[in-house]
């Protein structure tokens, strides 16, 4: 029995939310181990769609504990607002039910302040594409030891000494950037108004995920983005503030990589992305628009519509590499019904040269010319499918190619929103 880890192989929106829904149901515990509210995760369950950013995707499950991680930022007034929306819905959210990491890091309105400030500033052409929701302000703050963590809303008396040291950095920035300065007692008040809507969920997570772990419990790490805006391993600049890869699910819980078991890449079938950045396979165009359309292909948090391409198995054979994938989730493969034919991108083509990587470099990126290979489509609708036997056979060749072309096998393979209409090849639990 595996403990697993659901990765994004590409630049996020894959369909994260409905497969860990879908895995949360085989697990005990759910961890969300990086990122932010940035990311967000639309879950549909007997048709009710429920839209989660901070929470954990297990917490609309009853009888599972949600964790959030120390990897993650932590902004206490988007959790409260979430909170409150998702129990409007009938959702129980108890400190039975989730746990905070007592060591995470806060976002605070100054974080958020300043990701607006900075994505204003910038020159034409260099706009990181940025959610201004203050992620990357917040990390920087967690590396330069100067964050206010979840453990200091438990502790107010802590809370002066804190402040004073975040904004003699913070206010520095402001000033710069022709921004009033930050009164203290301004960001004094907007914790102490949350701290007790907080401070009943939080917990020593490393510990608590130990105790589950020796006890046989199956715990399911989940991962915000896709691997392909890793700070490290991303289309850098354009990524986002975290390690996005299944490595990092280690660091941020807290578990030995040694309790890591199963990496499962959820792929879409085609290509998208959000924001700024290179995108070989971008097809600006009426494909690019049918995917986007039959695809709904519009951000949960922040509505954006999502840019559109052909499936690119150069990027996602490279995060099958760095993440250890040990098989796929395949989703939106109903999205390329009635095409009648299907690109693939297998190579690039660099200054005349063929390579079969994405290149570290941007300049280099933004010069790569995809090289394709072109399939038969079908005709048959995979919409609804819940085995082998329902797909249209050419259907089944693209899924084939896709594994032959990434190297890694499809575990489960998802042909709409429903959670129940997902194909079980192999259960990652019990791989």
């Amino acid at each position: 029995m595996a403990n697993v880890v659901v990765v994004g192989s590409q630049w996020g929106d894959e369909g994260k939310g409905k497969i860990v829904d879908w895995l949360s149901e085989r697990a005990d515990v759910v961890v969300r181990f990086q990122g932010g509210h940035n990311a967000g995760h639309t879950l549909v369950i007997d048709g009710v769609s429920y839209k989660l950013s901070l929470m954990p995707s297990g917490i609309v499950r009853s009888g599972k504990l949600s964790i959030i991680g120390n990897g993650v930022v932590f902004d206490p007034h988007a959790f409260v607002a979430e909170k409150t929306r998702l129990e409007a819905q009938g959702v129980s959210i108890t400190p039975q039910s989730l746990r905070i990491a007592d060591n995470a890091a806060l976002i605070l309105s100054i974080h958020r302040e300043l990701d607006a400030a900075r994505e204003n500033a910038a020159a034409a052409g260099t706009k990181i594409g940025t959610t201004g929701r203050g992620i990357g302000p917040a990390y920087e703050d967690k590396v330069g030891r100067r964050a206010i963590r979840v453990m200091d809303l438990a502790h107010p008396e802590s809370l002066p000494e804190r402040i004073e040291r975040l904004l003699a950095h913070h206010n520095a920035l402001r000033r710069g950037l022709g921004e009033a300065e930050i009164d203290p007692a301004a960001i004094l008040e907007e914790l102490k108004s949350v701290a007790d809507e907080i401070t009943p969920y939080i917990d020593r997570v490393w510990r608590l995920l130990e105790t589950r772990r020796k006890a046989g419990e199956r715990i399911l790490f989940e991962g915000a983005q896709g691997a392909l805006l890793d700070i490290d391993h991303g289309t850098y600049p354009y990524v986002t503030s975290s390690n996005t890869v299944a490595g990092q699910a280690s660091a941020g819980s807290g578990v030995g990589p040694g309790s890591v078991g199963y990496v499962l890449g959820i792929t879409k079938a085609y290509t998208t992305r959000v924001g700024e950045g290179p995108f070989p396979s971008e097809q600006d165009n009426e494909v690019g628009q049918f995917l986007g359309e039959r695809g709904r292909e519009f951000g949960t948090v922040t509505g954006r519509k999502r840019r559109c391409g052909w499936f690119d198995a150069v990027l996602v054979r490279q995060s099958v590499a760095i993440n250890g994938i040990s098989g796929l989730a395949l989703t939106k493969l109903d999205v390329l019904d009635g095409l009648d034919e299907i690109k693939v991108v297998t190579a690039y083509r660099l200054d005349g040269e063929t390579i079969d990587y994405l290149p570290a470099s941007l300049a280099e990126q933004q010069r790569l010319e995809p090289v394709y290979e072109t399939l038969p489509g079908w005709k048959e609708t995979t919409a609804g499918a819940r085995k082998w036997n329902d797909l249209p056979a050419q259907a089944i060749k693209y899924v084939r190619h896709v594994e032959e072309l990434v190297s890694a096998p499809v575990a489960l393979l998802s042909t709409s929103p429903e959670r129940d209409d997902t194909i079980l090849v192999r259960d990652p639990f019990e791989d």
